[in-house]
Formats: C-alpha cells, sequence, structure tokens
C-alpha cells in the first residue's frame, strides 16, 4: 500500500470557457467563497479518515481559474492538508493561475498563503494566437504576469499551445525562442486538440495533418533540449529537478486524492485500488457535502488487470518509463506481464519501445505516438 499522497483541489469557475477546453470548468458572476471553503475543508476532513499517518508529497490547485479563490481559502486549504496529515519537508504546492491584470494581482497574497509553485496559463505569445484561443489577457499581460511570478515564487511554469490552424515550424521556433528566455525550470507544450463537447468542435474546426504535428513536436522537442529542459513526459519539460512533484507521482502510480466538483483519485489498501470520482457539477457537488460529508460520486474497486494497464499507460508517458522495482511493489508482477508478448516484440523491433532492466520505456519516436503504440501493447 503507498503511505505517500498527493492532493488535487478542483476549484471549477472561470470569467469565460475557452474555445478548447474540455475541463470541468463553468462561468460564474458569482461565487458564495464562504461556502466553497467550507465544502473544501469538510470533504478534506472526510478523506482524511480514511487516509491517516500519509505522508502528503505535493498539492495542486487545479481548475477551471484556482487564481480567483479568495486567497483566504488557498491558506485555509493548506493549513487543513497539514493539519490532517504530515507533510513532506519539500511539500510542493501548486496553483493554476490566469494572466490577467486582475489576477496577477493576487499573486502575492497567494504566495503568502502558502503556494510555493506557480503554473501560468500563458497559450501564446501574440495576440492574434491568444485571441483566437478565446484568452481574456494579451501578450503584454502574460510577459507582466510572468515577471511577478518570478518575484514572488520559488518556482514557476506556464503552459503553451501549438499546432493552431495555420500556424508554421519557423512561427513555433520563433514562438519557443521567447519561451526559453522567459522560462524558469519549467514548462508545458500541448498540441491543440479538438474535443467533442468544446467550442472549437461544434464549430466544425480541423486539427493540423499528422505531418505538420511531428514537426511541431520535434521542433518543441530540440529547441528545449538545447536550452537544458528535457522531456520527461510528453508534452512537459524541465530542468534537472524542475520536474512537477505532483504529476510525477499520479504518473508513477502514487495515491492521490481529489477534492472538489469532478475530481478523481486513486486510493490503495489491502483489497487493492479504488478509483474515486467526485460529483461534477458544482452546485450538486457543494450540496452533497453540505449534507453528507463528500461529494463522492463514485467508487470503483478497480480489477487486478485494469489497474496493471492503467499504470502501464499513465507510466509510458514518461520518459523514464515503467520503472520494473516500481511496478513490481505496485502490482507484484513484471511490466512485461501486463502487456502483450508480441505487441512489445514487434514495437521494440520497430524502434518505438526499449526493454531493459530498469523497465520497459517508450523512445521518442514511441512517445510521439504513443496511442498506436499503446493499442499494441494493450491488445
Amino acid at each position: 500500500m503507498n503511505q505517500t499522497l498527493a492532493v488535487y483541489v478542483h476549484w471549477p469557475f472561470c470569467l469565460s470557457k475557452c474555445p478548447y477546453c474540455d475541463f470541468n470548468s463553468h462561468v460564474a458572476n458569482f461565487v458564495d467563497h464562504r461556502r466553497w471553503r467550507a465544502a473544501l475543508l469538510r470533504e478534506l476532513a472526510h478523506f482524511a479518515g480514511e487516509t491517516p499517518g500519509r505522508t502528503v508529497v505535493s498539492v495542486f490547485f487545479g481548475g477551471g481559474t484556482p487564481s480567483l479563490m479568495d486567497p483566504g481559502t488557498v491558506a485555509a486549504v493548506i493549513d487543513a492538508i497539514r493539519e490532517h496529515w504530515p507533510t513532506a519537508p519539500d511539500l510542493e504546492i501548486t496553483l493554476e493561475a490566469n494572466p490577467t491584470s486582475s489576477e496577477a494581482a493576487r499573486f502575492v497574497a497567494l504566495r503568502c498563503a502558502g503556494i510555493n509553485r506557480l503554473s501560468v496559463g500563458v497559450q501564446a505569445w501574440d495576440d492574434p494566437a491568444l485571441a483566437f484561443l478565446g484568452r481574456t489577457h494579451s501578450a503584454a499581460e502574460a510577459k507582466a504576469a510572468v515577471a511577478i511570478a518570478r518575484a514572488q515564487f520559488p518556482r514557476f511554469s506556464f503552459d503553451l499551445i501549438y499546432g493552431l490552424p495555420g500556424q508554421t515550424v519557423a512561427g513555433w521556433r520563433q514562438h519557443l525562442a521567447e519561451a526559453v528566455t522567459l522560462a524558469d525550470d519549467h514548462l508545458s507544450a500541448y498540441q491543440l486538440t479538438v474535443e467533442p463537447g468544446t467550442q472549437f468542435y461544434r464549430q466544425g474546426l480541423a486539427e493540423i495533418d499528422p505531418e505538420t504535428a511531428a514537426d511541431l513536436y520535434e521542433v518543441t522537442r530540440e529547441q528545449l533540449a538545447a536550452a537544458g529542459m528535457f522531456a520527461y513526459e510528453v508534452s512537459n519539460y524541465a530542468r534537472t529537478g524542475g520536474e512537477c512533484r505532483h504529476n510525477l507521482a499520479v504518473w508513477r502510480g502514487g495515491d492521490y486524492l481529489g477534492v472538489g466538483p469532478g475530481a478523481h483519485g486513486r486510493l490503495s489498501g489491502e483489497g487493492g485500488t479504488e478509483a474515486i470520482r467526485q460529483i461534477r457539477a458544482p452546485e450538486k457537488w457543494v450540496s452533497a457535502v453540505e449534507t453528507r460529508g463528500h461529494g463522492t460520486a463514485a467508487r470503483t474497486a478497480l480489477e487486478f488487470r485494469a489497474r496493471r494497464d492503467e499504470l502501464v499507460m499513465i507510466g509510458l508517458r514518461l520518459a523514464d518509463g515503467v520503472g520494473r522495482e516500481r511496478f513490481r511493489g505496485l502490482t507484484g508482477c513484471e511490466p512485461e506481464d501486463a502487456v502483450d508478448a508480441g505487441g512489445l516484440a514487434r514495437m521494440i523491433d520497430g524502434g518505438f519501445m526499449v526493454r531493459d532492466a530498469d523497465g520497459i520505456r517508450a523512445t521518442l519516436a514511441g512517445r510521439q505516438r504513443l496511442d498506436a503504440v499503446l493499442t499494441q501493447l494493450l491488445a
């Protein structure tokens, strides 16, 4: 059983809905912050009763737009986590933030509340791209927000989106060159995908062709590596030691709690691992917490094979892959036992996978085509 724990706190509210966003986010003109603070604290207390003695190694405030939270609520959640559980000496506490002027002004208060790592949703460094993506900030505001983050937080990161219609490799190189000059120890670069239910999907927006997508991915990896930032995961790049510890905890199969509407969690015990999902609709979630102390929608005991498949899928996103010792500790078997032997052999022969004493991992070519690789491995 895992003795460590990561905690994810979901804040579902935004000022506007971006056309590419398929997250559980909702536009709200008014939020009763006292009510939401009480609900988050009560759900934390509920899960604390199930996980006594676990050591919390990371806290991640996601959304939505968590930088819209009352800093007092952020501080209260962090204080409650420290009261309920032992915490790692180097506890990483991340909060996602938007770079609008109104939110950037709150960065100092969020730092005082206990946030020690800020993740800024920049997405692009030019105004036409930001307008296309439905962002409410300008390029100038993004750069100002990053400057404030650098001055106020021990660590910060920012997100970029590539693969916009008409984007060229040359143009993306310029974007990356600017990103490198502004980055700290981490950044994320995601390809624009058109997900069902989003505004882009309803508009019938077409994604860029696979060849261009592959070129943009390769340029990202090469240019950031040249600047000392390496792809430790499919879409995440960091200098040595700058990796997001929260995401690593999840991708390596650690236990994590999800608090707030729509949040997901994994908790292991003597009987195996449970998948936990909270009620998605904000009002229904908060009402459930007030009524019964938590907003859990479903708890599902994962079958052994399902858990092994999950660990392979998330583990192969990482550059270091599915570690043999870690996988054995979580499942009692070897990584090879969880995949199709013929599929693994084909992927190794094709240059998409590596198998050695450390475990199994996807090569650069394999991570670029990870969905297709997993189809072969988990047939």
